[in-house]
C-alpha cells in the first residue's frame, strides 16, 4: 500500500470545514466496522488481455486514488483504504480469490466495500466475496446485479476474462440454486454480437441499450431500476467506465461511440444507494495509459466519492 498518494491541498487557514479525503483516510485492513466505507483496489490487466483489449487498467486504482485524495470530505467522517490486490502476470484466478476474501471480510464486518479496478474481471472477484458472505445465511437472499456497461460481459468462454464475469456470476447462481438477476444498463448495439444479445435473453437478463439511457429517458429508467431493486434483498452495483461517452471517459479499453451521460449514471448510482439494499460496489476499466488530461480518473473519483459517502 502506497500511503504517500493520500495528500492534497491544505486550506486549514480558511474558515469552516476544510477537510479533504486525505485528511480522514485510515490506511490498513483492520479497524473498520459497521457502516464504514472501505476502499479496495484490484490492480489487474490479465482479464483485459485475455479478452484482447487494451492493457493499462492495472494502474487504474492508483490513478483514481490520486484524484480522490484532494476531494472534500463533506459529510464523510472517515473511511479506510485497505490497499490493492495485484494480479501478477496471468495469475487472474488466484488474484480474484484473494480479492474475494478481502471483500468478504469487509462485508462480514458490516462495512461497505467500494472497489477500484482494474479490468471488469473485478466483478467476478467482488461477487465471489459477496457469495462467501451470504452463503453463511440460513435464508438465501435475492441478489440483484446492476451493471452500467456498454458490454454484456456474458461471454461463455473459459478461463475467465474481463468479458465473462457476469456469465460466471449467473453460472454460480444456477450451481448453488441462488436467485441472482442480472440487469445491464447502457448496452451498445454495435459493441455486442447478436449471439450475446441472444445469450442475455436466454438467461432472463434485463438490459437497456444506450440509446434508451439518455437524459430524456431518465424517469423511465429510474422507475425500471426501482422495480428491480424492490424485488431484491441485496444489490451489487458495478460501473464500467466505458458506459460513458468517449469524450467524458477516454481512458478505457473500449471507448463508447454514444455512451450514457454522466448525469444519468449518477442518478442511477444515487437511486441504488438510497434503496438501503446496496452491499458492495466497484468501478472498472480505468486505464490511465489511454486517459487524456486525467479526465477519466476525475470522473471515476467523482463516482467513487459518491459511493463512499453515507446514504442520505
Amino acid at each position: 500500500m502506497d500511503t504517500t498518494i493520500w495528500t492534497g491541498r491544505d486550506d486549514s487557514a480558511e474558515g469552516g470545514d476544510t477537510r479533504r479525503l486525505y485528511h480522514i483516510v485510515q490506511c490498513g485492513e483492520e479497524g473498520y466496522g459497521h457502516g464504514d466505507a472501505v476502499l479496495l483496489g484490484f490492480a489487474s490487466d490479465a482479464g483485459v488481455l485475455r479478452n484482447h483489449g487494451r492493457p493499462g487498467a492495472r494502474k487504474g486504482p492508483l490513478a483514481i486514488r490520486r484524484m480522490l485524495a484532494n476531494l472534500p470530505a463533506r459529510d464523510l467522517e472517515r473511511f479506510w483504504d485497505a490497499g490493492d490486490v495485484t494480479c501478477e502476470g496471468d495469475g487472474l484466478e488466484a488474484a480474484q480469490s484473494a480479492q474475494a476474501l478481502k471483500v468478504a471480510r469487509v462485508l462480514d464486518a458490516g462495512a461497505r466495500p467500494v472497489t477500484l479496478g482494474g479490468g471488469h474481471e473485478v466483478a467476478w472477484s467482488s461477487f465471489q466475496g459477496l457469495a462467501l458472505h451470504v452463503t453463511n445465511r440460513s435464508v438465501k437472499p435475492r441478489i440483484l446485479v446492476v451493471n452500467l456497461d456498454a458490454h454484456f460481459d456474458l461471454r461463455t468462454s473459459r478461463p475467465g476474462s474481463s468479458g465473462t464475469s457476469f456469465d460466471q456470476i449467473l453460472e454460480w447462481g444456477r450451481q448453488h440454486d441462488y436467485p441472482v438477476h442480472y440487469a445491464c444498463f447502457g448496452i451498445s448495439p454495435i459493441g455486442n454480437t447478436q449471439g450475446l444479445f441472444d445469450h442475455a435473453q436466454s438467461l432472463g437478463a434485463t438490459y437497456v441499450e444506450d440509446s434508451q439511457m439518455q437524459e430524456r429517458h431518465l424517469d423511465a429508467r429510474l422507475k425500471q431500476l426501482a422495480d428491480l431493486v424492490a424485488q431484491a434483498d441485496v444489490v451489487y452495483f458495478t460501473i464500467d467506465l466505458d458506459v460513458l461517452p468517449a469524450g467524458v471517459a477516454p481512458g478505457v479499453s473500449a471507448p463508447a461511440t454514444l455512451g450514457v451521460p454522466l448525469s444519468v449514471v449518477e442518478a442511477c448510482l444515487q437511486a441504488v444507494k438510497s434503496s438501503g439494499k446496496l452491499r458492495l460496489a466497484d468501478i472498472a476499466e480505468m486505464n490511465p495509459q489511454q486517459d487524456a488530461d486525467g479526465r477519466t480518473a476525475r470522473v471515476a473519483a467523482r463516482l467513487a466519492w459518491q459511493l463512499l459517502r453515507p446514504a442520505a
